[in-house]
C-alpha cells in the first residue's frame, strides 16, 4: 500500500472515504515548535479547516522542539507535511467518525540539524504567529548562554533567539511582532514564557532597544487547550489505513470535542479568525474560569487516574474507567476530593465532571496511559496538587485518594538505570518506558537504587517530598502527607494497589 503523499490527494478526494479540502497555497504565517500528536489533532487541525472555509490563507513550518536522532519532522518531511486526524465519538447526540487529511503544514525543521533553516523563518514578512507545545517541563527558565551558529536545548532560549534574529532582519519595524500562543498546560504559560524570555535576553546582555520591542511590538498571550489526543491508533493502524487507502506513520485519533480559549485583544482574534470556521474557539479577556475547570477536574482526574491505574494493570484510560475497583477510584476522587473543593457553582462543576467521565469512556479513542505519563513529575505540582493542599486547608486532613495517587506516582517512576533518555520500569515483568527530563529521571534513580539497599519506603518518601524543584514546596511540611504517602507507596511495593483502591473507592 502506498505512503500518504501529496500525488495521491486527488484520487483520495475522488475516493470519498476521507475529507480532503482544497490545497492550501497561503505564505507560512504560523511557526509551530512542537510536532507531537496534540498540535497536530488540534492547532494545525484548525489551521486547516480555516484555510478550506476561506477565513484564513496561511501554512505552519513545523519545528522539532528536542534534539533526538527519530523525531517526528522527519517522517512529517516523508508524507510533504500530509497526516490524517480520525476524529471519532459523540457530538451533540451524534455518532461522529470521520477523517480528514490535513494539509496546513508546509515543512517541518530540526533545528539541531539546520539551525540557520529555523533562524531564516525569522526573516519571513508574512510570519505572524508561534504556537507551541513542550509539556509543562519546556517552559522553564535553564541558563543557557549565547547561541553561537548552534541550537539551544531551552524552548525558552530557542524563541529569544528567533525575536532577536526578527528584529535584526527588520530593523525593529513594531508591525513585524508576533503572536505568541503557547499550549503548554502551565498557568499564565504566555506570560511566563515573556518573563523567561526576558530572562534570557538579561542573561546575554542583549540590547534595551530589543527587549523594548520584544515586549511592546509582540503579544505573549495566555491560552487553555482542552481535547483528547490519544495519538497514534496503532492497534487500529492497519485497518485505518485499509479503510482509507494508504499507509499514514503520523495518522492520530482525537475526539470531537475541542476547546481553544485565549485571552487577549479582542482586535488580534481577525487575524485568527477560527471561529469562523465554526470552531470552538472563545477569545477572552480572563482565561482564569476556563483553566481553573478544566485543569482542576479533567486533567486533575488523569493525574490521579494515571499512575494508579497503570500499576493496577490496566493500559488504557478506557480500560480504567471501566474497571469495576479503577473506574470506582476515580469517580469517588472526583466526587469526594476534587469537587468539593472547587469554588464554582455546584450544578456546574457536576456537569463538567460527568462529561469528563464520558469523554474518558470514549469507545473510539484508546488513550494510552503511558502517553499522558509524559513529563508527570512536572504535571503534578499544576494538575493535581493546588486541590490536594487546597483539601487540607480545607477540610485539615489528607485527602487519602490524592496521598495514593502521589504514591503511586513516586512507584511508577521506579527506574535503576537510564538509557537513550528514558528510564526503564518494570511491571508484571514487563520493562515500560519512563519519560521525564534528565534532571528527574536521575533523582529516582538515586532514590530507588537507596531503597533497594535499605527497603525504606518512608526515607524515600521523605527524599522525595522535600524536592522542592518539583512541587514548589517541602511537601513533607503538609501535616500528615508523608505518613499517608509511606503508607499508600509500602502498600504498593507489597503488591496490593487494587486494594487500597477498593477500600477507599
Amino acid at each position: 500500500m502506498a505512503r500518504l503523499d501529496r500525488s495521491r490527494l486527488d484520487a483520495i478526494r475522488t475516493g470519498g472515504t476521507v475529507d480532503v479540502g482544497p490545497s492550501p497555497t497561503g505564505p507560512e504565517r504560523i511557526l509551530q515548535i512542537g510536532e507531537g500528536n496534540f498540535l497536530r489533532a488540534f492547532v494545525d487541525w484548525m489551521v486547516d479547516r480555516a484555510n478550506a472555509a476561506g477565513v484564513f490563507d496561511g501554512r505552519i513550518v513545523v519545528v522539532q522542539p528536542r534534539n533526538r536522532r527519530q523525531g517526528t519532522v522527519s517522517v512529517l518531511q516523508s508524507q510533504e507535511g500530509l497526516y490524517t486526524v480520525f476524529i471519532r465519538g459523540c457530538q451533540d447526540g451524534a455518532l461522529i467518525d470521520r477523517a480528514e487529511i490535513v494539509q496546513a503544514v508546509s515543512r517541518g525543521i530540526n533545528p539541531y540539524e539546520h539551525w540557520d533553516a529555523f533562524l531564516a523563518c525569522a526573516a519571513n514578512p508574512h510570519l505572524r504567529f508561534l504556537v507551541s507545545n513542550t509539556t509543562e517541563a519546556g517552559v522553564v527558565y535553564e541558563p543557557t548562554g549565547r547561541p553561537d551558529g548552534a541550537c539551544p536545548a531551552s524552548f525558552p532560549a530557542k524563541v529569544t533567539a528567533l525575536l532577536l534574529e526578527r528584529w535584526r532582519r527588520f530593523d525593529g519595524a513594531p508591525d513585524k511582532g508576533l503572536i505568541l500562543l503557547p499550549c503548554e498546560l502551565i498557568d499564565r504559560n504566555g506570560d511566563t514564557l515573556r518573563d523567561i524570555c526576558l530572562r534570557h535576553a538579561a542573561d546575554w546582555g542583549l540590547d534595551g532597544a530589543f527587549i523594548g520591542w520584544m515586549t511592546g511590538a509582540n503579544h505573549f498571550l495566555n491560552t487553555l487547550v482542552d481535547r483528547i489526543v490519544p495519538g497514534f491508533p496503532a492497534d487500529q493502524a492497519d485497518a485505518l489505513a485499509a479503510r482509507c487507502g494508504y499507509e499514514d506513520a503520523l495518522m492520530v485519533a482525537c475526539e470531537p470535542y475541542h476547546l481553544w480559549a485565549i485571552e487577549g485583544p479582542a482586535a488580534l482574534e481577525a487575524e485568527l479568525p477560527l471561529a469562523r470556521a465554526g470552531l470552538n474557539v472563545v477569545w477572552t479577556d480572563n482565561l482564569t474560569p476556563y483553566r481553573y475547570r478544566k485543569v482542576r477536574i479533567l486533567n486533575g482526574a488523569h493525574m490521579a487516574l494515571v499512575p494508579t491505574a497503570f500499576l493496577a494493570g490496566a493500559d488504557t484510560v478506557g480500560q480504567s474507567v471501566e474497571h469495576p475497583v479503577i473506574g470506582g477510584y476515580l469517580r469517588a476522587t472526583l466526587r469526594q476530593e476534587i469537587l468539593p473543593t472547587l469554588a464554582m457553582d455546584d450544578g456546574e462543576r457536576q456537569a463538567y465532571a460527568a462529561a469528563t467521565l464520558d469523554r474518558f469512556a470514549n469507545p473510539f479513542i484508546r488513550h494510552a496511559l503511558l502517553s499522558i505519563a509524559l513529563n508527570s513529575v512536572a504535571k503534578f505540582p499544576v494538575r493535581l496538587l493546588p486541590t490536594l493542599l487546597e483539601y487540607v486547608r480545607q477540610r485539615g486532613s489528607i485527602p487519602r485518594r490524592m496521598a495514593l495517587a502521589l504514591a503511586a506516582l513516586l512507584a511508577m517512576y521506579r527506574t535503576t538505570e537510564i538509557a537513550d533518555g528514558l528510564g526503564r520500569g518494570v511491571r508484571g515483568g514487563q520493562p515500560y518506558p519512563i519519560n521525564d527530563s534528565g534532571e528527574v529521571l536521575a533523582f529516582f534513580v538515586g532514590v530507588w537504587k537507596r531503597y533497594d539497599a535499605d527497603g525504606d519506603a518512608g526515607a524515600l518518601c521523605r527524599a522525595a517530598l522535600a524536592r522542592k524543584a518539583f512541587w514548589g514546596r517541602d511537601l513533607n511540611e503538609v501535616p500528615g502527607l508523608h505518613a499517608a504517602v509511606a503508607e499508600a507507596l509500602s502498600g504498593i511495593l507489597a503488591g496490593d494497589i487494587l486494594k487500597q483502591m477498593e477500600a477507599l473507592g
